[in-house]
C-alpha cells in the first residue's frame, strides 16, 4: 500500500484530493535564460565598452543558476581577471542583485556581513544580474577597470547594448 493509500484511508481521502491536485501545479517549472548566442553578444559588447574606455578586463556571463556561459580576457588584462569577473556574475545572480550594491549592504558590522564568507561569494562592484520582462536570465561579471564602479558601468553598458534582445 502506499502511502497516499494509507494517508487516504485515514484521512478518508477528502482532503487529499486538493493538496494532490495543488503539489502538482508545482512539479515542473518552466524558465528563461540567456542562449549561448545572447551571451557571447552580450561579452563582446561589454568587452567593447571597456575598451572604448580603454579599460583592458575580463567579461563572464553566466545562466540565471550561476553556471558560466562566456569567458573573455581581454590581451592586457591581469591574470586575477577572468575568475574574479566569474565571481561576480555569479554573486549578482546568486543574490540577485548587483554586486556594487552588496558592497555596503555586506561590510563590516551589519547583519548581511557573514554574506562575504560564502564560498565564491566576491562583493565586489562589477557583477550585475541579467533581467527580461522582469525575470532574471543570467548575470554579467567584470574584472579590470580601475574600480568596481567603472566594472559596474562596463557591465551596464553591455546589457544596454543587447537590451532590444532581451524583450520578449
Amino acid at each position: 500500500m502506499t502511502w497516499r493509500a494509507i494517508l487516504a484511508s485515514v484521512v478518508g481521502g477528502c482532503c487529499l484530493l486538493p493538496v494532490a491536485a495543488q503539489a502538482g501545479d508545482d512539479d515542473l517549472v518552466t524558465h528563461q535564460t540567456l542562449s549561448p548566442e545572447l551571451a557571447a553578444d552580450l561579452a563582446e559588447a561589454t568587452l567593447e565598452a571597456c575598451r572604448a574606455a580603454d579599460y583592458q578586463v575580463a567579461v563572464a556571463v553566466v545562466d540565471r543558476f550561476g553556471v558560466l556561459q562566456v569567458l573573455l580576457r581581454d590581451r592586457y588584462a591581469g591574470p586575477h581577471t577572468p575568475d574574479t569577473a566569474r565571481r561576480k556574475a555569479w554573486t549578482a545572480v546568486s543574490f540577485r542583485t548587483d554586486t556594487q550594491s552588496l558592497v555596503a549592504a555586506t561590510a563590516a558590522g551589519t547583519p548581511q556581513a557573514a554574506a562575504r564568507d560564502i564560498e565564491g561569494a566576491l562583493m565586489l562592484g562589477g557583477g550585475v544580474p541579467v533581467e527580461a520582462s522582469g525575470t532574471m536570465v543570467g548575470g554579467i561579471g567584470v574584472s579590470g577597470a580601475p574600480g568596481g564602479d567603472e566594472d559596474d558601468r562596463c557591465a551596464r553598458a553591455g546589457i544596454d547594448a543587447i537590451l532590444d534582445r532581451l524583450e520578449f
